[in-house]
């Protein structure tokens, strides 16, 4: 008897269904396997038959010894991981003639069995789901962990079950599960700006507050540049807490991708809250802009509509570095292999701090920098300037005076006041660029962009002019200089970028200063 359950891969941060067939009849000779997989399943498939042999038993219910011959259709599609388990026990027990098969085509079926018949959760919960909607299916069976995210979808009835025992139960109508309920935007609102920190928090440091609420306005890359101590790891992870309040579409977005690489917390539904990652600077370049032999996303793509945060910059591999030159210009990455290619989003602001030298103190206001010469130079090389050109604005943190930290009476501005200001400048660019619906902020524009938009007067123009020529700036540092200016009117709410923003944006950028390197 021939009959047919339906699954799911995923392949970048989209689902596509797989069709499970099961045949089973025939005799097979003495000594000979019973059993027969086909459709490129991988290892981790192909080990099912014995995890469903053992849960099958387990539950009551028998594996049969007869012909069984199992298709996992499209099969030119490599099937990857243990979550077709469930849908292949529950083809065996439909073709047998154990359970009722009228439904099984109704729903899409994802789930790892344990021995025992306990389910265990998937990966990619909410793509699927997404694409079983698409596909006119009328619910999911999914393990109970993975149905919140899964039941975000609307007009998809997602059933969530514990064990191979409540699927029987579910087919063959003994049981009522009800469908999981999660009301979408009460639980987005709910958890909407969740964070634990605040900038209230931070004692003095204005010039970099007023440098983050550019960044945050504009959607601008940032680096930091300190002494120890001096707060630069503390202002990069209160970042997230000024940026615009996420919408539907990007926590919708978020969600997938860490729904895709498996970290969304048991039972959780919607990311509400814009991410913020911080790899160590041991990370290689696949872990950071996703890939491997089965590729997954990379930190670049998990840190999509948030803060990527690289703390001590130089002393991540160059080769890491330099292989995040193209997704910080795209907003993308593009994973390519033999025989599957993935494209990945990794829309997000990069934050990196660094010591000013080895020992840190260069530059210092009241410690000696020990470096010998040259020291300096050779430390700044670390960083190329193709990636240094490809960050906006380039700020020094200077460490916080005692005097600053023990002042209780004086009350620092909070995130709320300042976001106030950001989301203001935001709805100035979504206005402008409102008839083009892939930019949103004024860190996307393009160079054509920049030169229709950013206009300014005859003395900005002299003065960009001589910071080119004193500064040696490229014609990429020239289309950030403009697009931070940009932000900076929007923020004062000026229609016309003055010499006062040209000239803050100049000014932040710190490291093109020969200076520096002296």
């Amino acid at each position: 008897m021939l009959v047919k359950t339906y699954a799911s891969t995923v392949q970048g941060v989209d689902a596509q269904t797989i069709v499970v067939e099961v045949n089973s009849g025939g005799t097979v000779p003495a000594g000979k396997n019973y059993y027969f997989l086909v459709g490129l399943p991988d290892n981790a498939v192909k080990e099912g038959f014995r995890r469903i042999e053992a849960a099958l038993k387990n539950v009551g219910c028998r594996m049969p010894r007869i012909k069984l011959v199992v298709n996992l259709a499209p099969a030119d599609i490599r099937k990857e991981g243990s979550a077709y388990d469930l849908p292949i026990a529950l083809g065996v027990l439909a073709s047998t003639g154990q359970i009722n098969a009228d439904r099984l085509a109704d729903y899409v079926i994802m789930g790892e069995l344990a021995l025992d018949g306990q389910v265990r959760p998937i990966k990619g919960a909410l793509p699927i789901a997404i694409q079983a909607r698409k596909e006119k299916f009328k619910g999911m069976i999914v393990p109970k962990v993975n149905a919140r995210e899964a039941a975000i979808v609307n007009d998809l009835d997602v059933f969530g079950i514990d064990n191979l025992s409540e699927a029987i139960a579910f087919f063959n109508g003994e049981d009522s599960l009800k469908p999981v309920e999660v009301d979408t935007r009460d639980e987005f609102q709910i958890h909407s700006n969740e964070y634990e920190v605040d900038f209230s928090d931070v004692k003095g440091q204005e010039n970099i507050k007023r440098a983050l609420t550019l960044a945050a306005a504009g959607g601008h890359n940032v680096i930091l540049i300190g002494p120890p101590g001096a707060g630069k790891t503390m202002l990069a992870r209160r970042l997230p807490t000024i940026l615009p309040p996420m919408d539907l579409r990007e926590a919708l977005e978020t969600t997938k991708i860490h729904s895709v690489a498996g970290i969304l917390p048991p039972d959780s539904s919607l990311i509400s809250i814009r991410p913020f990652r911080s790899p160590h600077h041991t990370i290689s370049d696949v872990a950071l802009v996703g890939g491997g032999s089965h590729p997954s996303p990379g930190e670049i793509s998990l840190s999509h509509n948030g803060v990527l945060f690289l703390d001590e910059l130089p002393e991540f591999k160059r080769t890491v570095l330099e292989v995040m030159r193209q997704p910080l210009e795209e907003r993308r990455i593009t994973i390519s292999r033999a025989k599957v290619t993935v494209d990945y989003p990794a829309s997000f602001i990069l934050v990196a701090s660094m010591n000013p030298c080895p020992c840190g103190y260069y530059n210092h206001p009241e410690k000696e920098c020990v470096c010998a010469p040259g020291i300096i130079k050779r430390y700044l090389n670390k960083i190329s300037g193709p990636l240094l050109d490809r960050i906006d604005i380039h700020v020094e943190v200077t460490p916080v005076s005692y005097d600053q930290l023990s002042n209780d009476n004086q009350v620092e501005e909070s995130s709320v006041s300042i976001i106030e200001r950001v989301v203001k400048a935001r709805e100035i660019q979504l206005n402008r660029f409102k008839e083009r619906g892939d930019i949103f902020f004024n860190a996307q524009m393009s160079s054509k962009m920049v030169h229709e938009i950013c206009q300014i007067s005859q003395a900005g123009k002299t003065l960009l002019r001589t910071a080119m020529e004193k500064l040696q700036l490229s014609a990429r540092a020239y289309d950030r200089i403009l697009k931070v200016s940009r932000t900076a009117a929007d923020l004062a709410g000026s229609a016309d970028i003055k010499i006062e923003h040209l000239a803050e944006a100049i000014q932040l950028r710190s490291l093109d200063r020969d200076s520096w390197a002296e």
